[in-house]
């Protein structure tokens, strides 16, 4: 099976509908975010696995797209409908989408 992905730009089409997971560290996060995004750390993420919903589709991000990548192969190997995110937040910002800064609410 082939791993879905979409471009920032297809994704900033979604909208607010778009369940976002953010897969970066705590500082990255802080320093740009997607507006209403999930953020669990790769470096946390089989332990908080149980938060991520199952029944959305969800779209995976990090800074350029390796990490959201291997959270991506594995949320399909568990189940879950996962798309990554090409490019990252790196690809977003390129395309001048907007962010929020800030620490994740927890």
């Amino acid at each position: 099976m082939t791993m879905q992905e979409i471009t920032a730009s297809e994704l900033a089409a979604l909208g607010s509908t778009a369940v976002v997971l953010d897969v970066r560290e705590d500082g990255e996060y802080a320093e740009a975010h997607l507006a209403g995004s999930t953020h669990i750390p790769m470096s946390e993420f089989v332990n908080r696995l149980a938060e991520v919903p199952r029944e959305d589709t969800l779209y995976v991000l990090c800074h350029a797209g390796g990490r959201s990548a291997q959270v991506t192969a594995y949320l399909e190997q568990q189940g879950f409908d996962a798309i990554n995110v090409a490019g990252g937040i790196s690809a977003w910002q390129a395309e001048g989408h907007p962010v929020e800064t800030g620490a994740a609410l927890v």
